[in-house]
């Protein structure tokens, strides 16, 4: 029975490399996938592009390719990345240069578009599409002139094109998280668009892989101190089957572990409805999966089952949302906590008597309860050695942002006894809102397109 390995190679913008190239080097994979994007991803990624319209991609796209390419070429690895974030074309002619300048004559870089919607709005809009913030009940009509980005969820099908088409790198904009890792098995195996219960394994390897080094006992919440090698971490690999058998391992020689706690962290990651995990490939249901040790480091993974796709893709509009202004002091023992708290209702009073406009405040005491909150227990005051308080606020003006974060320095001789340190006083920084709709299916795949380049 034919069998396909494929590699994660990022977890996120900015995750290391390094262990990538051990997949490459001793992994046997035939595939490398990397999953760049989060939310937040996109607004820095827009960011960018509002400074040099040039950009909008993985600033690290070229420094990843530089590494990846002299590896993954001479072993006929084919690389899937969605590190296009808002400008795919942009990533691919740097993957493009990347390739000239390495002597790589003849590599086939495809680049997918589509995903991007922020000139359709009021098309999609007049369609019936609502895009509205589930949290601050903000509508589209509210927030038009501060969109920075939209973006609809694209799944496996354009990348499976693109393979088909001979890409030996695959560039997207943004897609599902497991798209870059289940295409290659659809293009492998030929698996139909309803067969559901396949298509579900290779969404349910991507969702393994998606994280790095999560599944392969980084960020392990069991017993952690058991996990060897950290420092030279291997990320997981999925090795599947054309009759969807799917066992995660990891390359031989590398650090970590591979086992059904490290294998089930990662399974219910992020998962709302093990039921029903919606994708734009298929409805997945994890309900009745079954992880069994398969050897060391190798686990296998079954009872994984599939339905019918929704007809609908989730869109994501960010917009500005406000300012946050914050800063961060430190006070030390006797009486930590009491003094940090005391700033904290001197900071608050001062905000009141100058005016400073707060949609929210947040109060945090590192060391205490910046993690937990309210449900962090009360600590005995003589077993506190030091409290940083750390504020910040949400407030529509920047100037509110930055007076506030002016009014820390002065506590340092006009507040409780101080001889901690001022951890910081931040410029205003702009902060980032969603709003969410779902699109019909009909609205988006006709505009997704799937091109060729050479280099030559």
């Amino acid at each position: 029975m034919r069998r396909v390995r494929i590699g994660a190679g990022m977890g996120f913008y900015g995750d290391s490399i390094l262990p990538a190239l051990e997949t490459l080097r001793r992994g046997q994979v035939q595939y490398l996938a990397m999953d760049h994007l989060a939310e937040l991803t996109l607004a820095i990624l827009q960011k960018d592009r509002q400074r040099d319209p040039t950009l909008g991609y993985t600033r690290d796209m070229g420094e990843v390719m530089g590494r990846l390419l002299p590896e993954a070429v001479p072993r006929g690895v084919r690389l899937i990345t969605n590190g296009g974030g808002i400008n795919p074309p942009g990533a691919a002619r740097e993957v493009l240069r990347v390739a000239r300048e390495l002597g790589l004559e003849g590599l086939r870089v495809a680049v997918v578009t589509g995903d991007g919607i922020g000139d359709r709005l009021e098309e999609l809009e007049a369609a019936g599409v609502r895009f509205a913030d589930p949290e601050r009940g903000r509508t589209l009509a509210e927030v038009r002139d501060r969109v920075l980005f939209a973006s609809v969820y694209l799944g496996a099908g354009p990348i499976v094109r693109a393979l088909q088409m001979g890409a030996d790198v695959v560039v997207t904009g943004r897609t599902t998280d497991t798209a870059p890792f289940a295409a290659p098995l659809i293009h492998k195996f030929g698996w139909a668009p309803d067969d559901w219960d396949r298509l579900a394994v290779g969404i349910v390897a991507g969702h393994l892989l998606e994280c790095s080094g999560q599944a392969t006992g980084g960020n392990f919440s069991g017993r952690w101190w058991e996990v060897e090698g950290l420092d030279r971490i291997g990320y997981p690999i999925a090795e599947v089957d054309e009759g969807g058998g799917l066992v995660i391992t990891k390359a031989e020689g590398t650090g970590g572990l591979v086992t059904v706690d490290t294998v089930k962290e990662q399974l219910l990651y992020e998962i709302h409805d093990p039921a029903q995990y919606l994708t734009p490939d298929v409805t997945v249901d994890l309900s009745q999966v079954r992880l069994q040790p398969a050897g060391p480091d190798r686990v296998r993974v079954s009872g994984i089952r599939g339905r019918p796709a929704p007809p609908t893709l989730k869109a994501l509009v960010g917009y500005e949302a406000g300012w946050a202004g914050e800063g961060m002091m430190g006070f030390s023992w006797p009486d930590a906590l009491p003094k940090a708290r005391r700033a904290a209702a001197i900071l608050q009073a001062q905000m009141a008597r100058l005016g400073i406009e707060a949609e929210e405040v947040h109060v945090a005491y590192l060391g205490y309860d910046s993690l937990h909150g309210p449900t962090a227990p009360e600590p005995d005051p003589d077993q506190v050695n030091e409290v940083f308080l750390r504020m910040a606020i949400r407030t529509q003006r920047a100037e509110d942002a930055a007076r506030f974060a002016r009014l820390f320095p002065p506590l340092a001789l006009s507040g409780p006894p101080f001889i901690g340190g001022l951890g910081g006083v931040s410029r205003p920084r702009q902060l980032l809102g969603f709003l969410t709709g779902l699109v019909p299916r009909d609205l988006i795949e006709p505009h997704v397109r799937v091109e060729l380049w050479e280099v030559g």
